[in-house]
C-alpha cells in the first residue's frame, strides 16, 4: 500500500513539473527567445552557457525539460519493476516515448530555425505528454479502486470526450496563432476592430479570429458538460468537484486571454495563458477519467447478471 501511495505522489510531482515546463516553454515564446541558443543539444557548444538575456529562458527551458525527462525515465522503470497493473506500465512507457519525441522535436525546432509546423507539433505533443501524466496521477490514486455510487449515463462519456477534444483543438489553434506571430492581429477584445466579426481579413487575422471562435465552441461544450453533471449527477461529489474545477479553469483562462490582448501580449499574462490552456485540458481529462471509472464499472456490473444467467443455462 505504501509503495502505491509513493508512486501516486511521485506522479503528482511529475505532473506539477510538467506544468512548470509548459510555463517555462511559454516564456521562451513570450520573450522571443526561441533562437537565443542556436545550437542543439549543446548550448553554444557548452552544457551550461552564461545565463544572460534570452539564453536564460531558452537554456532554462532545456534544463527543466531534461529534468522532466529524467523524472519520466525513473517513473517508467518504477512501474515496470514494481507491482503495477499492465495498463499502468503501458501508460508509463507511452509517457517516456512522448518525452523523448518531445526532446527531439524541440531540437529540430531550433536547428531548422523555428518552422511553424514543427513548433506547433512541439506544443501539441507537450499537451499530450501532460495528459499522460494526469492520467497516471488518476490511475495510481487510492480513490481509483474505491467503491463509488454507480451512474447509468453512457452518453455523458461521449460529451466529455468531445469536450476534451475541443479543448485540445483550441490549444492547437492557440499554438498556430502564437507561432505565426498572429497574437495581436486583432488588437481589441472582446470585439474585433470594434465589431463582432473583423471588417476585413488577412491570413493572420483569420488565424487569430479562428482561435477566438474556438474559444466560443469550448465555452459551449464545457457549459453543456458541467450543466449536465450538476443537474443529473449532483449527488456524485467527485464529479461535481471535477466539473467546478473545469468551469473555474475555463473562466480563468478566458480572463487571461483578455489580459493578453489588453496588455499587448505582456510576458506574464501571455505565458500564464499558455499554462492555463494546459490546466483547462487537464481539468477536462480529469473529469473524463472520473466518468470512466464510475460509468465503466456501472456498465460492467450491469452485464454481470446476464453473463451469470448465460453460464447457468444447460
Amino acid at each position: 500500500m505504501r509503495s502505491h501511495l509513493a508512486l501516486h505522489r511521485y506522479t503528482l510531482g511529475l505532473a506539477a513539473a510538467t506544468l512548470v515546463l509548459i510555463f517555462v516553454g511559454g516564456l521562451v515564446t513570450s520573450t522571443g527567445s526561441g533562437l537565443a541558443v542556436p545550437d542543439w543539444p549543446l548550448s553554444y557548444g557548452k552544457l551550461f552557457p552564461p545565463m544572460v538575456g534570452g539564453v536564460l529562458f531558452e537554456h532554462g527551458h532545456r534544463m527543466v525539460a531534461a529534468s522532466v525527462g529524467f523524472l519520466t525515465l525513473v517513473l517508467a522503470v518504477w512501474v515496470w519493476r514494481g507491482p503495477s497493473r499492465p495498463w499502468v506500465r503501458r501508460l508509463g512507457t507511452l509517457a517516456l516515448a512522448a518525452v523523448i519525441c518531445q526532446g527531439v522535436l524541440g531540437g529540430i525546432t531550433v536547428l531548422f530555425l523555428l518552422p511553424p509546423a514543427v513548433s506547433i507539433a512541439h506544443a501539441g505533443l507537450a499537451q499530450i505528454f501532460f495528459c499522460l501524466t494526469i492520467a497516471l496521477v488518476a490511475v495510481t490514486s487510492p480513490a481509483w479502486t474505491e467503491e463509488r455510487p454507480r451512474i447509468a449515463d453512457p452518453g455523458i462519456r461521449r460529451l466529455a470526450n468531445a469536450t476534451t477534444a475541443v479543448i485540445y483543438g483550441q490549444i492547437l489553434l492557440g499554438a498556430w496563432m502564437r507561432h505565426t506571430g498572429s497574437g495581436l492581429a486583432i488588437p481589441d477584445f472582446p470585439l474585433a476592430y470594434g465589431r463582432l466579426v473583423p471588417p476585413f481579413f488577412t491570413r493572420q487575422i483569420l488565424i487569430h479570429f479562428a482561435h477566438r471562435a474556438g474559444a466560443v465552441v469550448v465555452v459551449v461544450f464545457v457549459t453543456w458538460l458541467v450543466a449536465r453533471i450538476l443537474l443529473r449527477h449532483r449527488t456524485e461529489s467527485a464529479l461535481v468537484r471535477a466539473a467546478w474545477a473545469l468551469a473555474g479553469t475555463l473562466v480563468l483562462q478566458i480572463l487571461l486571454g483578455a489580459e493578453t490582448i489588453w496588455s499587448s501580449r505582456g510576458v506574464l499574462p501571455t505565458t500564464l495563458h499558455v499554462a492555463g490552456g494546459a490546466a483547462t485540458l487537464a481539468a477536462a481529462l480529469w473529469l473524463r477519467l472520473a466518468l470512466e471509472r464510475i460509468v465503466h464499472r456501472e456498465d460492467a456490473l450491469a452485464g454481470a447478471p446476464a453473463r451469470a444467467a448465460a453460464e447457468q443455462r444447460p
